[in-house]
């Protein structure tokens, strides 16, 4: 089948039925308020790019704890409920569709970025070795404080706590952050998690705690609206998985198979062997996102079998209209990347659609 067909044929993932095999990637905007309410902005910057088959959010803390960077959204109290349900809104009456991702960033966080200005936690008390963006300038991260048993627990059930607020909010599902060098990725890779209890050391230990935030949150909203995202190979943030990396996401990924979950959102990081046996292992959709994929190559990965959905991060945040410049053979616009992190519209809701394009 040509490459343009079948990107824009439906697909169903869980209880939604996609228009398309489209994928918005979750990306931080660093746009919400102080308390992590995300505002009208959100709102109209999510709606405008709803005709993707699938928008995924940007990454939303589940606790106090969890946050990281400045002006990240939150999906924990009440004020979060309700400034995500005008997102939600927006995008469902546009047709679109739309999962809040949960992303607690354990070392990868400074005080200064916090409600609470606490010392940042993670599987042990290592620091990831780089600089974080405050208010007040680049800062050295801390090194953070390990969690015990019971916070990991109480860590747990603030994935399930936010992932229930997700739904109350108006969300057709979450998508758990297991990638990109944030707290579960951590607890992964040796190079973060030198524990010696039933979280660390082994490749089963290391797994728990991906896999119990996964099973606590299908138990809470289903696993037909729960998914996760992972990146194999990820050395973001000072992470190494180390020489028994694929055969721990060979374990991880056949274990979060039984749980039956909407889908699986892999990271591709130049391992395609890892990748083709990820996607053997997986009875489900699989989405897959290829970071710098040039345009006349999507579609590409769903022609040959190895991915169910395809997904795009900074093409998506450049043109609002990226389906409709797709079926149009039209050109891109250039994502300004000054832009990406804090600010206001500019960069955000002011990218033109093709009729403005065309009018300049």
């Amino acid at each position: 089948m040509a490459l343009g067909t079948q990107r824009f044929l439906p697909v169903r993932i869980g209880r939604s039925t996609l228009a398309n095999r489209l994928v918005m990637s979750p990306m931080t905007r660093s746009r919400a308020g102080l308390d992590g309410t995300p505002g009208d902005l959100a709102a109209e910057y999510y709606a405008q790019r709803a005709s993707v088959g699938l928008i995924v959010t940007e990454g939303t803390q589940p606790s106090d704890d969890g946050q990281g960077y400045l002006a990240t959204p939150g999906i924990y109290t009440a004020a979060h409920v309700a400034g995500w349900k005008k997102v939600t809104t927006a995008v469902h009456d546009k047709g679109g569709h739309i999962f809040i991702q949960l992303m607690h960033a354990g070392r990868m966080s400074h005080p200064d970025n916090t409600p609470h200005h606490r010392q940042g936690v993670a599987p042990s008390a290592i620091a990831p070795g780089a600089p974080m963006f405050t208010a007040t300038g680049m800062k050295d991260i801390p090194v953070p404080r390990a969690l015990s048993i019971e916070e990991i627990r109480q860590t747990v059930a603030d994935f399930r706590h936010a992932a229930r607020a997700a739904i109350e909010a108006g969300a057709d599902g979450v998508e758990i952050h297991g990638a990109n060098g944030y707290l579960i990725q951590q607890f992964l890779a040796p190079s973060a998690n030198t524990r010696t209890d039933q979280y660390g050391r082994s490749i089963e230990n290391r797994a728990r705690f991906a896999i119990e935030v996964a099973t606590a949150i299908a138990a809470e909203i289903g696993a037909d609206r729960t998914a996760i995202r992972l990146s194999p190979g990820s050395n973001l943030g000072g992470i190494d998985e180390g020489a028994d990396g694929p055969a721990l996401y060979r374990y991880l990924v056949a274990e979060l198979d039984k749980l039956g979950l909407a889908y699986l959102h892999v990271l591709h990081n130049g391992d395609d062997r890892l990748v083709a046996d990820l996607r053997a292992l997986w009875k489900r959709p699989l989405i897959l996102n290829r970071p710098g994929h040039p345009a006349e190559q999507i579609g590409a990965d769903l022609a040959s079998g190895l991915a169910d959905l395809e997904a795009y991060g900074r093409l998506v945040l450049a043109n609002p209209d990226f389906v409709a410049r797709l079926k149009a053979g039209a050109p891109m616009n250039d994502a300004d990347h000054t832009t990406f992190f804090g600010g206001t519209a500019r960069g955000y809701t002011d990218y033109p659609v093709l009729e403005a394009a065309a009018a300049l």
